[in-house]
């Protein structure tokens, strides 16, 4: 007499792989959303690449009175030359060329509310500190959102952290933490 094997799985089997994918993907989601909202905000580094450079030059050229008088003419540029897809505008402080980048709109970018129309701050530092009359040096940019961990760490001691609506640190890069 012949013996017959059945093969497959069991129902309980199935079940219990089903529930681990399950399981998986409850935990996986939520990272991948913060991961793909902080790609888009990395944009913001970016953008604020150009005007670092402007308030450095500047300031390298014609200290204080530089920095004012660059700050000045980027800030009269017209605003579609500073905003894209998820950075809604940029402005320079003229006293102290910090520079504020903002996010999008949620309606325009599809950031999420916590971090559309929200501002990272990037502040200059010569020799560990704000920029000031005489000071000679190369520029150091302290990055910070709803905090400035990353760059008291790094010794700028010109970071406070943006105002007026931060970006949520979680959404910020690790420069801007």
């Amino acid at each position: 007499m012949k013996t017959q094997l059945q093969k497959g799985f069991t129902l309980i089997e199935l079940m219990i792989v089903v529930a681990i994918i399950g399981i998986l993907a409850a935990v996986a989601l939520p990272a991948y959303q913060d991961y793909t909202v902080r790609s888009k905000v990395s944009e913001v580094l970016i953008a604020a690449s150009s005007p670092k450079s402007l308030i450095s030059e500047a300031f390298q050229s014609d200290s204080l009175a530089g920095v004012t008088a660059a700050a000045t003419e980027y800030n009269a540029r017209p605003a579609a030359e500073k905003t894209s897809k998820f950075v809604g505008g940029i402005t320079i402080d003229t006293a102290t060329g910090d520079i504020t980048v903002t996010t999008a709109a949620a309606a325009t970018s599809g950031l999420p509310t916590d971090a559309a129309g929200t501002n990272v701050v990037f502040r200059p530092n010569v020799n560990n500190v704000a920029l000031a009359a005489g000071a000679t040096g190369a520029i150091d940019w302290a990055c910070t959102s709803s905090t400035n961990t990353t760059s008291t760490a790094r010794g700028l001691g010109n970071n406070a952290v943006a105002p007026a609506t931060p970006l949520p640190a979680k959404y910020a890069p690790s420069e801007c933490r």
